[in-house]
């Protein structure tokens, strides 16, 4: 079969200007970067506001294996479907990371026959969104530390400087560093770390604000540091926050793209849900709700991270309400949730399947909680058996939840038709939606609901370093925040060997900080990095590109 970029290069794009035109948008509200590629100019924000809003659809998924189901496939799949059914269907969709693009578990533009294209601009530099926001994030860091070197009139105790660097690479060389060496004229030398662009700060910020001014406004809530005598300083203290505002008046803009079979996609902003929130912005979303009768969006990782973070965080910070939920769920990664090792997940294995099999019931009992109808899309691979395929159904079936087979990553919109119509009949039931805690409950009490009701905990165990964190934020005023849980993707728990849907374990908060501007606390838990790694053999090696300027090896 033909690789990814494969497909995608055969395809014949659509002028950026027929797909605005599908949304009924005026040539003067699009930016174009290049043919294929626009910016949504605010102007459009104005002329759609009193335009019904269509129905919020959210893509989620059991947890993975480390290679990835093919969430953003299915998700792709289903906007193509959607259009097959003759209903008009918008995709909201984040941008990829270039960490993972170099590393193990490749881009996030879908895959096979289900993309979104130009796929290689938007796994490498697109329209340059990443790298404003790590020029912003950066400029916060530049401007911080020459401060203290000109005489630190905020008498900012560099020992509790909390902002740090990042860039969008997997670079496990930068997680701790020294700087300011080299002299006087060098700065004020002091330990350091970079986190990965889509783990910063910046990044939360750009996806939950609402306009440039509400950017503006969260940016310099950014809590960068403490004095000498204890009492917080932000980056307005810095009078940074419009100078980095600046930076991002483009990367704020949503970016319009198309599928392989011309659907609409609005991508923009690309937090993980492992170290993050793990949603695309606000503006993406209300303006494929405003331009569609659906809007198709999804969250990372398994329900437990990106889907409760996409309720919990972005729709209560929004005022967001979801119509149904398409929960994703392949053999492979149940059989590895039943101990099979990732090297032999080709081989049928039922015995496996029917001890992996209660994960897939874990989330579907916690997406109940939020009272929003739910149906499985079993995303197929070839490799799979019948028996195991009809074992999912029927166990689906047990649980009163519709399932549907998907094979849009071999069939395009066709091999999601089912599952658009399914989808379609469960967004007209009622939406009984509710968010999980009240944020007026203390933190250690959204904690623990977390940790027992959605991972399975029996208790939350903190380290001294954290019950330490928590006191200073509380200190700040800061108790009423929802949380951002930084947790492996790989299990329920925060161990990523305990697979299926564990129980009788503890959950260790290791520690905890404010993301202020964004708007909630981020609790660590397990070993969570937020610069990740390469592996030994990084995808780096096999891309390239030809003579004729031809891109090859990128998936």
């Amino acid at each position: 079969m033909l690789t990814d970029i494969e497909i995608a290069q055969q395809v014949k794009l659509k002028p950026i200007k027929e797909i605005a035109e599908k949304l009924n948008i005026h040539e003067d509200d699009i930016e174009y970067y290049g043919k294929y590629k626009a910016k949504l100019s605010d102007s459009i924000n104005q002329k759609l506001a009193n335009r019904k809003s269509g129905k919020l659809i959210l893509v989620t998924a059991i947890n993975p294996t480390p290679a990835g189901e093919g969430k953003t496939t299915v998700t792709t799949g289903l906007g193509q479907a959607m259009a097959k059914i003759n209903k008009n269907a918008v995709l909201a969709l984040r941008e990829p990371s270039l960490g993972p693009i170099f590393g193990i578990k490749g881009g996030a533009a879908g895959g096979g026959y289900s993309q979104v294209l130009p796929m290689e601009d938007i796994n490498l530099h697109f329209t340059g969104d990443m790298h404003a926001i790590t020029s912003a994030n950066n400029l916060l860091c530049a401007v911080l530390d020459n401060h203290i070197h000109q005489g630190n009139s905020l008498c900012i105790d560099q020992r509790r400087i909390l902002v740090k660097r990042c860039m969008d690479m997997n670079d496990r060389a930068l997680r701790n560093i020294i700087i300011g060496l080299g002299g006087k004229v060098n700065g004020i030398p002091r330990e350091d770390k970079f986190t990965i662009t889509v783990a910063s700060e910046v990044m939360a910020i750009l996806c939950l604000s609402e306009n440039i001014n509400d950017l503006k406004n969260k940016l310099g809530n950014i809590l960068v540091a403490y004095k000498f005598d204890g009492s917080p300083v932000y980056a307005k203290d810095l009078k940074v926050h419009g100078a980095m505002s600046a930076l991002l008046k483009d990367a704020i803009k949503p970016n319009l793209v198309q599928t392989i079979e011309g659907t609409p996609v609005i991508m923009h902003g690309g937090p993980f849900a492992n170290i993050a929130h793990g949603c695309n912005s606000i503006r993406a979303t209300k303006l494929a709700l405003k331009l569609g009768d659906y809007c198709i969006t999804e969250a990372g990782f398994g329900s437990d991270l990106g889907a409760e973070k996409f309720f919990d965080i972005k729709c209560r910070t929004a005022g967001l309400t979801p119509s149904a939920v398409v929960l994703v769920a392949t053999v492979r990664a149940l059989k590895y949730n039943g101990g099979v090792p990732k090297n032999e997940l080709t081989i049928p294995n039922l015995d496996a399947l029917e001890k992996g099999v209660v994960n897939l019931g874990k989330h579907i009992e916690n997406l109940n909680k939020f009272g929003l109808p739910i149906v499985v899309a079993i995303n197929k691979f070839y490799t799979d058996s019948i028996e195991e395929i009809n074992y999912i159904k029927d166990y689906c079936n047990l649980k009163g939840i519709e399932a549907s087979i998907t094979e849009v990553f071999e069939k395009g919109g066709n091999g999601g038709i089912e599952l658009a119509q399914k989808v379609c009949d469960i967004c007209n039931k009622p939406s009984n939606f509710k968010l999980l805690y009240d944020n007026n409950l203390n933190l250690i009490e959204k904690i623990k609901i977390l940790a027992t009701e959605i991972y399975g905990a029996k208790e939350v165990v903190y380290t001294p370093e954290a019950k330490k964190a928590l006191d200073e934020i509380l200190k700040l005023g800061a108790n009423n925040l929802p949380i951002c849980v930084a947790k492996t993707q790989y299990s329920l728990s925060d161990n990523p060997s305990l697979l299926g849907a564990p129980k009788d374990f503890a959950i260790t908060v290791k520690n905890i900080t404010l993301s202020n501007g964004a708007g909630f606390v981020v609790v660590f838990t397990g070993d969570i990095m937020t610069m990740p790694g390469l592996p030994k053999l990084p995808a780096s090696e096999n891309i390239d590109i030809n003579s004729n300027g031809k891109i090859i090896g990128l998936f």
